[in-house]
């Protein structure tokens, strides 16, 4: 008997076990009973999480920098101050 009559090579996602359905309906593992129909590889992700994901890109959250002007103020009238100390 050739392996086409004997229906789709399956291989157990539980327990490894290689075999043929034999063109049953329902792909059932004769080691472990396992339904190959409920493999989690079989299975595609949800949509939503997929659409939702794609959707939503992440920004990162900018950090907020207090500045203290009462410094600045000082600063820049002590850059005016060396200025006209400068000047001939």
């Amino acid at each position: 008997m050739p392996a086409k009559d004997l229906g789709t090579k399956h291989s157990c996602f539980k327990c490894g076990t290689k075999f043929y359905d034999m063109k049953k309906p329902v792909p059932v593992c004769p080691k472990c009973g396992a339904d190959q129909r409920e493999s989690p590889a079989l299975k595609p992700p949800p949509t939503e999480r997929r659409a939702r994901a794609a959707a939503r890109p992440v920004e990162p959250e900018a950090e907020e920098v207090e500045v203290d002007t009462e410094e600045l103020e000082d600063d820049a009238d002590d850059l005016e101050e060396a200025a006209d100390d400068d000047e001939p």
